[in-house]
C-alpha cells in the first residue's frame, strides 16, 4: 500500500494560517460572527508539535478506511461544522432542519460547531486519523483545499451513491466535479462561496468599476481600492482579468499575475489588504471599491443600499465548504443520508434563506421564493446559469507549490 506522508506546514503556510486567523476567510463571519478560532495561538503551536512529533504516514487506500457501521443500530449522526453556518430558530437553541430530519429518519443529530478554522481543525483530527482510530465525527465540513488534502492523504471514505440520490440528482452543474473530487465520490458542497467586486455608489462618485482593471489601474480610485488577503480569491480575480485561466495555470501566470499586482501596490492604488474587515470600510465609503465575498455583499446591502456589486465579465472565483465522512466513523449510513437530507429541495431553501451563502442546490429556487422572494432572486444565493456559466475555481496545489506560491503572496501583502 502505497504511503503518504501527512502534510508539513511551511513557514509559508504558517504566515498564510495567521493572516487568515487574522483577518482572511477564517475570521469571516457565518452571518455576521467570526469564525477565527480564539486559540490561534494553540493551533499554531498545536500545529507546530505535530509537525515535530513524527506522526506516523497515512495508509493511501482507495475510499479510505471504514469502520464497522453501526447506523442501523445507533440512530445518530456526530456532525461538526462551523459557528453560524445553519439555520436557527427564534429562541436560538434549535436548528429546524436538523429537528425536520430526526423526525423523518428517527436520527439523531449532535450537532458540534467545533471547526473554527481549517487548519486548527486538521491539526486537531490528523493524529487520530494518521493512527487509523476514529475521530468521534461522522461528518465535517471543510474548505475545498483542505478537503483535497484530506482525500489526498486517504483521510476520508468513499461515498456510497446508492445513498445519496437526491444529492446527485440535484447538486448544480457548477460543483460537480472539481479537480480535487472528480464526481464527488468523497465529498458534497454544504455551500459555495463567490467572490465578486463590490463598491460604494456614493464614494465612487461617478467613477465606473467594472472589472479587476478598474481596480488597479483607474487613477480616480488611487488610495481607495481593497483586495484580499486570502491568495486564491484575490489572485484568482487578477489572473481571470488577465485572460488566464485558475484551474490550468503555470508558475509563470501565477509570477505575471504577482508583477501586475505589485505595480498596483507601488503606486500606492491599494489601500490594504484585507480579511472580513473590508465590510465596514466598504459601508462608510472609506473603500470605494474592492474584492469581496458575495455572503457579506447580501448582508451589507440590507442595511446600504450605497452597497453594490459587480460580477466582471472575465469571471468570478468561487469556493466550497465540503461536508466528507471521516475515516473509522462509527455511522457512515447516517451521515450519507443526513447528506442526501440537504439536498432535497425543502431543507436546502430553509438552509439558504437563513445563511445567505450560495446554494449548491439546483432547482430549489421556487422553494426559497416561498420563504424569502428576494432571497430566490439574488444571483449571489442563486446564481442563474449565465451566472454559473462565469465561475471558476483555483485549482489544487501541490504542498511545494502552496510554499512557494504564499511565500510570493506574503511578499506582495507585506505579511
Amino acid at each position: 500500500m502505497e504511503q503518504y506522508e501527512p502534510d508539513r506546514l511551511s513557514p509559508a503556510q504558517v504566515a498564510a494560517m495567521r493572516r487568515s486567523l487574522r483577518n482572511g476567510r477564517a475570521a469571516m463571519t457565518r452571518r455576521s460572527l467570526l469564525r477565527a478560532s480564539t486559540g490561534g495561538a494553540l493551533a499554531l503551536g498545536g500545529l507546530g508539535a505535530l509537525s515535530a512529533c513524527g506522526i506516523p504516514a497515512a495508509g493511501k487506500s482507495q475510499g479510505g478506511v471504514s469502520a464497522d457501521d453501526h447506523s442501523a443500530k445507533e440512530k445518530v449522526v456526530n456532525f461538526s461544522n462551523w459557528p453560524e453556518y445553519i439555520d436557527v430558530d427564534d429562541s436560538g437553541k434549535h436548528h429546524p432542519t436538523l429537528d425536520a430530519f430526526r423526525k423523518q429518519t428517527g436520527i439523531a443529530v449532535k450537532y458540534t460547531e467545533d471547526i473554527n478554522d481549517n487548519d486548527e481543525f486538521f491539526g486537531k483530527i490528523q493524529p487520530q486519523l494518521a493512527a487509523g482510530q476514529d475521530t468521534g465525527r461522522d461528518l465535517i465540513v471543510l474548505t475545498d483545499w483542505l478537503a483535497a488534502r484530506m482525500i489526498r492523504l486517504g483521510y476520508v471514505q468513499k461515498l456510497d451513491a446508492s445513498h445519496l440520490p437526491h444529492a446527485f440528482a440535484n447538486l448544480s452543474d457548477q460543483f460537480r466535479s472539481p479537480d480535487w473530487d472528480p464526481g464527488r465520490a468523497y465529498s458534497y458542497p454544504w455551500q459555495g462561496i463567490s467572490t465578486v467586486i463590490a463598491f460604494n455608489k456614493k464614494a465612487l462618485d461617478g467613477v465606473e468599476v467594472k472589472s479587476v482593471s478598474d481596480l488597479l489601474d483607474n487613477p480616480a480610485l488611487k488610495g481607495r481600492v481593497g483586495l484580499l488577503t486570502e491568495m486564491r480569491d484575490t489572485v484568482g480575480m487578477t489572473m481571470l482579468d488577465m485572460g488566464k485561466d485558475p484551474a490550468k495555470f503555470t508558475a509563470d501566470d501565477y509570477d505575471a499575475v504577482i508583477a501586475r499586482l505589485q505595480k498596483a501596490v507601488d503606486r500606492g492604488q491599494i489601500r490594504r489588504f484585507t480579511g472580513n474587515d473590508y465590510t465596514s470600510d466598504l459601508s462608510k465609503g472609506d473603500l470605494a471599491a474592492c474584492v469581496a465575498w458575495a455572503g457579506d455583499i447580501v448582508q451589507l446591502q440590507a442595511d446600504n443600499p450605497d452597497v453594490g456589486y459587480v460580477i466582471p465579465d472575465s469571471g468570478y472565483m468561487t469556493s466550497t465548504d465540503n461536508m466528507l465522512i471521516p475515516n473509522k466513523a462509527r455511522h457512515k449510513t447516517n451521515a450519507e443520508r443526513l447528506i442526501d437530507y440537504y439536498y432535497e429541495l425543502e431543507p436546502a431553501a430553509e438552509l439558504a434563506a437563513y445563511i445567505n451563502y450560495v446554494s449548491p442546490v439546483a432547482n430549489v429556487k421556487p422553494y426559497l421564493a416561498k420563504i424569502d422572494k428576494s432571497a430566490a432572486d439574488n444571483p449571489l444565493i442563486l446564481p442563474d446559469k449565465a451566472t454559473q456559466a462565469k465561475s471558476h475555481a483555483f485549482r489544487s496545489l501541490s504542498s511545494k507549490e502552496e510554499t512557494a506560491y504564499q511565500q510570493k503572496f506574503a511578499k506582495l501583502t507585506g505579511a
